[in-house]
């Protein structure tokens, strides 16, 4: 072979063996915002009716793997899609030289059947024939769909690289009312995409390659439209520059070399420098708008004091990075605790003599206070409100699931700029700023508001100031120097002002605010007398682990109580296969010893009859030969998941007959009928969505047990005679007329008779 033509196979060959590099839809954004784009996508719900079609490219230019990625980005989206058949339907076809219907939109009813079926697809290849698979839908429309009834939605998955014309079908599908998104995987030509798009072609061209980002480009142009929507009202879709990257391989010219030129017939051979080629691959960039959907972030509180570093961790979750003389503590914060038992309502003041700077220093602050002071153990219940001409409270007091919960919950407070009514704030937060919390008589724990201003008030402060504290609120002001002869005159002294001269110094404030928050200490049900037994469903719907959850919930309980013979008393009963008294009241006569024993109860699986457990209590445990103490208050705590409960409402009652109160802790998404049955005339019934989250109703159940041990008690009921005697009360006490062949206090001794 001549060898210029042994040269340019080799260049020919070089280039067949390189490569085609893989294009990315690069978002141009700082990590955090790619973080906050990655979780938002998780965040996202599609619940309206629409049938969507996905028409995923099977071709041989694809390839397996990038198949798998288009069949990945298909499951990805699905988890945002309230699959039914009266809200959204799924189907899915795969083409490759010609389309193939994997399974109709009417085929599979729910999320996890139409998961399943798009996992188990095969690989077909063939060639890339997009435009026959739009003619095929034109004809044939969308298998098992609601005929153009609902909207429908075509995601087409593919390189681009069709072997046929796609620009005519596309148009006159989209002309049909049909939203098409065009999402390239492997390595698309991007001007086949932007041709397959819907209008506008930024919001309906993606790259399934980073999965996360384009599943969120989809699902925020879906909820620009009302099809879907967020979990938090903080979201946002956004415009955001971007970059479509695709590495294509270049012929650049590398240097001369000398080379031959001649012909078989001539006797001559001409010898010239010819160019040599290297071939190189080069990154083409074509900027281009993506729209994202992002939510708050975990740091946007900046959660993490004294120079800490807060690191986001995915969904709501974020840790710190302390110092070292604050290693161990969470978000680096000072060692405190408020532990008192206090309703506490914080008002901070949004008006424009404040300043937008203030009012955000005064939120900052706040939450640093919550993140210090607060913990799961606390008994103190927080509310926040704002306020300039009216007062909105935006966290009713008590109502959050954790700390956390309530942190975020801070951020749907915004400043309003207004004038600054303080008295008029003061006024409405005295008459409806406690809301639900408010208690009466001693059950009621101290309320107290805590004030946040640096702005002189425009209305008068001393009256309602005065009407609000005799309604028994402690007012707590806290300001800068300019306003503290107001704040002395709302709160009505100056040990309950706390000033400061620069604003870094309010955050200095923490550990003073919280001691005159707990500085009276408040009496709580520890030193009540109280029979308490613990009803525990061990059966097999409940499960082992959840089951663990409520022993830990139940030792949690326990904390709460002086455990002893003269104070209280606390017995455990579990149901399943069987009822099982793990230990009865008198068994165990300190707080250690009960905790131990909760943890030793048996998890007995099978299947469960709450009727018969609260049957088995009334009989063989709330008993004075058993343990109950007469004239003692006694409360039965049924934690259940619900099921074998459709038999408890009757012994129910006749424990609420005999004295005996029941509470009843239902777990599980939905409330059983049967539960709110079990619950009684007065309700007592708690409601949590999963174990999990029992710890975020403790205080709740903690304060039901108080008010029932302050409840008059009968003294004989239960009754406290044995073997059939009679309880009859007297002068303030009792007396047991036992029948024939017994005696004794409770009628316990058997009469013996001396024979004739």
């Amino acid at each position: 072979m001549p060898s210029f033509l042994l040269l340019e196979a080799i260049c020919i060959f070089l280039f067949s063996r390189v490569p085609p590099s893989l294009p990315l839809q690069e978002v141009q954004v700082s990590r955090e915002t790619i973080g906050k784009i990655a979780v938002a996508s998780k965040m996202m719900w599609c619940s309206a009716a629409v049938d969507v079609l996905f028409l995923l490219d099977g071709s041989h230019s694809i390839g397996k793997g990038s198949f798998e990625r288009s069949k990945h980005f298909a499951i990805t989206v699905c988890d945002a899609l309230d699959i039914s058949p009266e809200r959204v339907r799924v189907g899915a076809f795969q083409f490759g030289s010609t389309p193939h219907l994997e399974f109709p939109l009417d085929a599979f009813p729910t999320q996890q059947e139409v998961k399943a079926k798009i996992k188990r697809m095969v690989f077909k290849g063939g060639h890339t024939e997009t435009g026959l698979a739009l003619k095929y839908l034109l004809g044939r429309g969308f298998p098992g769909g609601r005929n153009g009834s609902v909207p429908q939605l075509l995601i087409v998955v593919t390189d681009g690289k069709s072997q046929g014309h796609v620009a005519l079908p596309a148009k006159q599908l989209k002309e049909r009312g049909v939203t098409l998104f065009a999402v390239g995987v492997r390595f698309p030509r991007w001007e086949e995409l932007h041709t397959l798009a819907s209008e506008p072609t930024e919001q309906h061209v993606l790259s399934a390659e980073q999965t996360e980002d384009a599943t969120n480009g989809l699902l925020s142009t879906l909820s620009s439209s009302g099809l879907c929507s967020t979990a938090a009202p903080d979201c946002r879709v956004e415009a955001h520059p971007c970059e479509r990257k695709t590495l294509e391989t270049v012929r650049e010219l590398a240097d001369n070399a000398l080379c031959w030129r001649g012909s078989r017939w001539a006797d001559a051979v001409l010898a010239l420098r010819c160019p040599f080629y290297s071939w190189k691959r080069v990154l083409l960039t074509h900027p281009a708008t993506c729209y994202r959907t992002t939510c708050p972030g975990p740091c946007d509180s900046q959660p993490c004091q004294n120079g800490g570093t807060c690191i986001p961790e995915g969904l709501g979750r974020y840790h710190c990075l302390c110092p070292l003389a604050f290693r161990g503590e969470a978000n680096c914060a000072p060692k405190l605790s408020l532990e008192c038992r206090i309703d506490l309502l914080f008002l901070l003041d949004s008006s424009a003599g404040t300043t937008l700077e203030g009012f955000l220093r005064a939120k900052t602050f706040v939450k640093r206070f919550l993140q210090a002071v607060l913990s799961e153990d606390s008994r103190a219940r927080v509310g926040v409100a704002g306020y300039s001409r009216e007062l909105v409270v935006v966290v009713p007091v008590g109502e959050y699931q954790d700390v956390p919960d309530l942190v975020r919950s801070l951020d749907s407070l915004v400043f309003s700029g207004g004038p600054t009514l303080t008295g008029s704030a003061l006024q409405q937060a005295a008459e409806r700023g406690f809301g639900s919390a408010t208690r009466t008589g001693q059950d009621r724990p101290r309320r107290v508001v805590v004030l946040l201003t640096e702005s002189h008030s425009q209305d008068e402060v001393a009256g309602p100031a005065r009407r609000a504290r005799a309604r028994e609120l402690l007012l707590l002001g806290v300001g800068s120097e300019a306003v503290r002869a107001e704040l002395e005159e709302v709160t009505g002294s100056p040990k309950l002002v706390l000033v400061y001269a620069e604003a870094q110094d309010l955050f200095n404030q923490i550990p003073e605010l919280q001691g005159k928050l707990c500085s009276r200490p408040l009496p709580g049900c520890q030193a009540q007398s109280l029979d308490l037994v613990f009803l525990l469903d061990a059966s097999a719907s409940v499960g082992p682990e959840n089951f663990t959850q409520m022993q830990s919930f139940v030792r949690s309980c326990a904390l709460q109580f002086d455990v002893n013979p003269d104070v209280t008393q606390v017995g455990l009963v579990v149901y399943g296969s069987q009822v099982q008294t793990a230990f009865g009241l008198d068994a165990h006569l300190t707080r250690a010893a009960v905790l131990r024993a909760v943890s030793q109860a048996p998890y007995l699986g099978g299947v469960g009859s709450a009727g018969t457990a609260l049957l088995h209590i009334h009989d063989k445990v709330m008993t004075v030969q058993r343990g109950a103490r007469p004239g003692v208050p006694k409360a039965v705590v049924m934690l259940t998941g619900g099921r074998g409960a459709e038999d408890a409402a009757v012994p129910a009652q006749k424990l609420r007959n005999n004295g005996i109160s029941v509470l009843v802790v239902g777990v599980g998404p939905v409330l059983r009928e049967a539960l709110r049955r079990l619950a009684g005339p007065r309700d007592s019934l708690i409601h949590a969505a999963a174990y999990s989250d029992l710890q975020y109703h403790r205080d709740m159940l903690i304060q039901w047990i108080c008010g029932e041990a302050k409840r008059p008690v009968n003294l004989c009921k239960p009754s406290p005679c044995m073997n059939e005697g009679t309880c009859v009360l007297r002068n303030g006490s009792y007396h047991c007329a036992c029948r024939g062949g017994w005696e004794g206090p409770h009628c316990e001794n058997r009469v013996l008779r001396c024979p004739q």
